[in-house]
């Protein structure tokens, strides 16, 4: 069943699929720089979208860089999946901080993500990433 979902999840990193695909009605999102869970597609999709933009890393740290993202240094690093739930350790650097963290992915019976939840390591690997993140958020919010 994740198996599915996680296949999904790289066609969107190639740009090869649309989150609305992917995407449970009521998915929840849990991110690691805000407080609360964001509740509901749209939510979930504004973050995605944003995290997007920002995780790939930087372009000249292409040595980590996995086929299936795409661009820049991101790389999913260890697989573990079972029944309705995945865990994909990834590594990426932003602006010369090394970013470790875990996409735990759960999927209902028809692959569609139900929750996703972004962990990440360490404090300035954090802060890095709320920094990125916020100032992506603003430029997608002036944008539209």
């Amino acid at each position: 069943m994740i198996e599915k979902t996680i296949e999904n999840w790289h066609a969107f990193l190639r740009s090869d699929l649309e989150l609305d695909d992917l995407l449970h009605e009521e998915c929840v999102f849990l991110s690691p720089v805000v407080f609360k869970p964001l509740k509901g597609r749209e939510m979930t999709k504004l973050y995605l979208n944003a995290a997007y933009k920002v995780f790939p890393g930087d372009e000249d740290n292409q040595e980590n860089k996995d086929s299936s993202t795409g661009s820049g240094s991101f790389k999913y690093t260890k697989y573990i999946l079972d029944g309705n739930h995945a865990a994909l350790e990834f590594v990426t650097i932003i602006d010369g901080v090394e970013i470790n963290g875990v996409d735990i992915i759960t999927c209902d019976k028809n692959s569609l993500i139900t929750e996703f939840k972004v962990m990440i390591r360490s404090l300035k690997a954090v802060e890095k990433i709320q920094e990125q993140m916020s100032a992506m958020l603003e430029t997608m919010n002036e944008s539209s």
